[in-house]
């Protein structure tokens, strides 16, 4: 008797469409449509942006909710997630851009202040292991107001906390690291990054980030300005200066205020969420494992979700296919990343706004033909 095909399935989410934990499931039910005894997990995913909280829990992570200083300050109820003395914490949950309707974006007052307060919340209920998903970042503050969270003060010559934002950095004159949470000394830091850039300069945090937080060319400016400053401060505080080094750029120098004061290691957002969620143990004895996201494109052969879970299906001797909302790969890019086949929802229902809108029922119809294909 032949034994019954097993299939993972294992998307990131289609941004600004559907979540992964959606976007699995739909493609799990046109599965087993077809293949009615095909044995099916879900293991949704993320590539340390936004989701990865979602992906932990997923993954069997305990919710702990927390109020945080949102973006521009307000309270905003978000969560860690909790395995042991592990947390995860997601930036764009805490303080992230889409917090911020369109219309009022804060590319000079926003802080990382709720990244800060969702890690003070992790080591006071007693983790060690502090998981930093940094993407979808609202602001460019070089990581002060993550820092004042924690303790540490950032002060203005007069001797007084400055305020939030990166535009405040321009008059810090001094770090204060003596209140520093006291965990933080038996914590390991662990921060999600898949960019190198530097702090400062034309593939800094302002020039690069900057535009897409709503800041114009003069924000711009003050905003690089502020940055040296702060990276001054920091060196002269902690006795090395890591404003060149990579992933300091990273969530509008949060990478930089996570290496340089907290000793933080950065990894591969989508390798450290792998790990997180058991993705090794579930895909052992797989058939065929199903990933995707919402493009998939040049872009995404950087370092993205699907080809993180193709690199690691592949070496567990499992077929990938890919589900997606648009495709602009050829069959010998795919074929390069270890996936076997792409489908997209563009092949379906060709009105880009019906996927954007609908895409559930889509990928269930996605579902079915793989199942056609690959499961036969």
């Amino acid at each position: 008797m032949t034994a019954a095909p097993r299939v993972l399935v294992a998307p990131d989410k289609f941004k600004g469409s559907l979540d992964a934990a959606d976007v699995a499931a739909a493609v799990a039910l046109g599965i087993g449509r077809v293949a009615p005894g095909a044995v099916v997990r879900c293991l949704p995913v993320a590539d340390g942006g936004d989701g990865t909280l979602a992906a932990a829990l997923a993954g069997g992570f305990e919710r702990v909710p927390v109020e945080v200083a949102g973006p521009t300050g307000e309270p905003h109820l978000s969560a860690f997630a909790r395995s042991g003395d592990t947390a995860v914490v997601e930036m764009a949950d805490a303080c992230g851009l889409a917090l911020l309707p369109p219309d009022a974006l804060a590319p000079l007052t926003a802080s990382s202040r709720g990244l800060g307060d969702a890690v003070a919340a992790a080591l006071e209920a007693g983790c060690r292991e502090i998981v930093i998903g940094i993407g979808g970042s609202a602001s460019t503050d070089g990581g002060s107001g993550m820092l004042a969270a924690l303790g540490a003060r950032a002060l203005g010559a007069d001797g007084t906390p400055i305020a939030d934002g990166g535009a405040a950095l321009a008059d810090v004159a001094d770090l204060d690291l003596a209140g520093l949470h006291p965990g933080l000394r038996e914590a390991r830091v662990v921060v999600a990054c898949d960019v190198d850039n530097p702090l400062l300069g034309a593939r800094g945090a302002a020039a690069v980030y900057g535009p897409q937080k709503g800041a114009g060319p003069a924000d711009v400016a003050r905003l690089e300005d502020a940055l040296a400053r702060w990276a001054d401060v920091v060196g002269a505080t902690t006795g090395q200066d890591l404003r060149d080094a990579a992933g300091a750029g990273a969530a509008g120098g949060v990478g930089f205020a996570a290496l340089a004061v907290l000793g933080a290691e950065l990894r591969p957002g989508i390798d450290l969420v792998l790990d997180l969620v058991g993705f090794d143990e579930a895909v052992a004895g797989c058939d065929l494992v199903v990933t995707g996201e919402g493009a998939l494109d040049e872009q995404s052969l950087n370092g993205k979700a699907p080809i993180g879970v193709s690199t690691r299906a592949r070496a567990a001797g499992a077929e990938v296919v890919a589900v997606c909302g648009q495709l602009s790969l050829d069959d010998a890019a795919l074929h390069g990343a270890g996936i076997a086949a792409a489908y997209a929802l563009t092949e379906v229902e060709p009105d880009v706004a019906t996927c954007i809108r609908e895409p559930a029922p889509i990928l269930e119809r996605l579902g079915e033909r793989i199942a056609g294909r690959h499961l036969s």
